[in-house]
């Protein structure tokens, strides 16, 4: 299992939230995995999808891109992401490039000239399609020209007409077949005699259900970012603010700058660097899907806490030669460690962090490591360590400096709300 998806979490912890998302491989001929087509679940023990609607489009690319990070759950191979007529359409607006992603024609979606406009559009910007459960004469065959995969269904689809099909599909050189709901060795072997170059089913390998726990952003603090962010003259330091002083909201925005499939190939160091690396516009539409995606908010006392120590951790920074924008999200990651149950490593190997701080998290080493090995000492009433490490000078005003801005900070925020 890859670092920060644990399958054996059974319950959240409080002020945070499980997450789930559904992944089936897709295979070649030769029997290696070449993609995965993610799905919505709504559980662990989910065996089916229970819907197929927008929400479950939104909650699957919230989770998988900002929850996990889209290597943790796919590595570097293709995800087949299912689509509704409004992300086809572009009155849902698709917050990730074209990279490694497919986009799924659900059979379910009417293919009128909409629809037609708008994946080619999808297709202009360098976007992948497939044409999910394709049935001849359902309109989906409009779509041909514009598809790189058709999906063929051999469990539940009509196969009086494969043949047509098969030919109909070969046309177009550009396309691959990708025979599905295999569960028996007679499928599997139809799928040989037609030379379908991918195959996906039962018989092959069952969906996987990923889980994980999240912090879980404050509704609040999601729909003062969108208001910010919607203003014609966005305040880049009102978002930043707002970004700041969420940890949740904080690391959805490093997980989505992270993101393979937004491009990014730099290494942060500050939630500034972050936000201008994944750019307003990416932020609001990931911002928006949030709200499709939203849950209960944070206790008062964790978000005070972790804002605590990472303004501590700013605070000491300069005694050990580190840098407090630095200092400050390394303190905020491990707070955000703590909440959801992870080790600060494992968060760090989904984050496009700074060698330095990677190194911290990970190793303990440099700066930042003896920025955080200080206040952990502190946390755990080692005054004889915090002495050594600080100079012999006494903590205890720095860390009332740092409760009274966390306190502010979550009293600004309650302030707003009433």
């Amino acid at each position: 299992m890859s670092h920060g998806v644990n399958p054996m979490v059974p319950f959240p912890l409080p002020g945070t939230q499980l997450v789930h998302v559904g992944r089936q491989p897709i295979f070649d001929a030769t029997g290696d995995v070449v993609a995965y087509e993610l799905l919505f679940r709504g559980s662990m023990d989910a065996i089916e999808a229970g819907r197929r609607d927008t929400y479950a489009t939104s909650q699957v690319i919230v989770n998988a891109f900002t929850e996990f990070g889209i290597d943790e759950v796919v590595g570097d191979r293709t995800c087949f992401i299912n689509m509704t007529r409004e992300f086809l359409t572009g009155e849902l607006t698709l917050p990730f490039g074209p990279d490694h992603v497919v986009l799924e024609v659900l059979e379910t979606v009417d293919v009128d000239d909409e629809v037609i406009a708008g994946v080619s559009a999808l297709v202009a910007q360098g976007y992948r399609i497939a044409l999910d459960d394709f049935v001849w004469g359902s309109g989906a065959e409009r779509l041909l020209p514009l598809a790189s995969f058709v999906k063929l269904d051999l469990l539940q689809g009509d196969l009086s007409h494969l043949d047509e099909i098969v030919t109909a599909c070969r046309q177009y050189p550009d396309i691959k077949i990708v025979a599905e709901g295999l569960e028996t060795g007679e499928q599997l072997a139809l799928s040989n005699r037609y030379g379908f170059e991918l195959r996906q089913g039962y018989v092959l390998s069952r969906p996987q259900v990923l889980t994980a726990a999240s912090l879980t952003p404050s509704k609040l603090r999601r729909l003062e970012l969108i208001g910010a962010l919607s203003a014609a003259d966005a305040d880049i330091e009102k978002i930043l603010t707002i970004i700041a002083g969420d940890p949740a909201l904080t690391m959805r925005v490093l997980r989505a700058s992270n993101s393979a499939a937004v491009g990014a190939t730099s290494r942060v160091s500050s939630v500034r660097q972050a936000v201008v690396m994944l750019g307003l516009a990416h932020i609001r539409q990931w911002a928006m899907l949030m709200v499709v995606d939203d849950v209960a908010e944070a206790t008062e006392v964790q978000m005070a806490d972790a804002l605590t120590r990472a303004r501590l951790c700013e605070n000491v920074a300069s005694a050990f030669g580190a840098k407090s924008d630095a200092a400050f999200m390394a303190g905020l990651i491990t707070a955000v460690a703590q909440m959801i149950g992870l080790s600060p490593a494992a968060i760090a190997h989904q984050l496009p962090l700074d060698i330095e701080i990677s190194a911290a998290l990970e190793r303990g080493t440099g700066a930042l490591g003896q920025v955080l090995r200080v206040v952990n000492a502190y946390e755990r009433g080692d005054l004889s360590e915090v002495a050594a490490a600080y100079a012999g000078e006494d903590l205890s005003g720095t860390v009332m400096a740092a409760m009274r801005w966390s306190t502010m900070a979550v009293a600004a925020t309650q302030a707003a709300a009433a």
